[in-house]
């Protein structure tokens, strides 16, 4: 099986200039170690497209730690960052038919791919040298579907793409060590409300 805490390692050590990264980012605690580790070596801006995030209440209070977060956390190079509309209604017709399926099921792989599919298009549309996100750090995330997204994606828009498992090398916890510094609201469940009352 691929390492692609290792693949990214290699890309990074390649680089031989600083170039743009579109990261989408699920919510500011999973983004917190992302960022901290990237923001060395790419010039970040945060995509925030999360349609699956109910009610509209949840989705505002993390969108406003994702960028409370950006005005603390030090970084050699500013991350910037690139709101979307609350489009719920793509998350709607995704998950049309889906509604019963297990947490970690057909639905959820619907869902990271729209939101892998968001990204790589608009890396693509604002001449970003390579996207990726932030899902690979929890642990309930399965880092290869994940990979394999951002790959199809990125041979369908023309686009590189970062390959990562943030989970990797303490990668989680550290997520967790940064919002406990940062005083983050930690969510409890992904973001539907489907995964709420699974």
């Amino acid at each position: 099986m691929m390492n692609y805490n290792e693949e990214m390692k290699k890309i990074i050590v390649s680089l031989d200039y600083v170039p743009t990264l579109l990261l989408h980012s699920c919510c500011a605690p999973c983004s917190s170690h992302v960022i901290s580790l990237l923001s060395n070596f790419f010039k970040i801006t945060i995509i925030y497209y999360n349609p699956n995030i109910e009610p509209l209440e949840e989705y505002e209070k993390r969108k406003h730690e994702q960028k409370k977060l950006l005005k603390v956390l030090k970084t050699k190079y500013k991350v910037n960052f690139l709101d979307c509309d609350y489009s719920h209604d793509d998350f709607v017709c995704i998950a049309k038919g889906h509604e019963q399926d297990k947490e970690g099921g057909s639905r959820c792989s619907l869902c990271i791919s729209n939101r892998i599919g968001f990204t790589a298009l608009k890396a693509k549309e604002n001449n970003f040298d390579y996207f990726t996100t932030t899902l690979s750090v929890s642990p309930h995330k399965n880092a290869i579907l994940i990979n394999n997204l951002m790959k199809k994606y990125s041979q369908k828009f023309q686009i590189k793409f970062l390959p990562s498992d943030f989970k990797k090398e303490n990668g989680y916890l550290n997520s967790i060590n940064l919002s406990k510094k940062y005083n983050l609201y930690r969510q409890n469940y992904c973001g539907c409300l489907f995964s709420k009352n699974n």
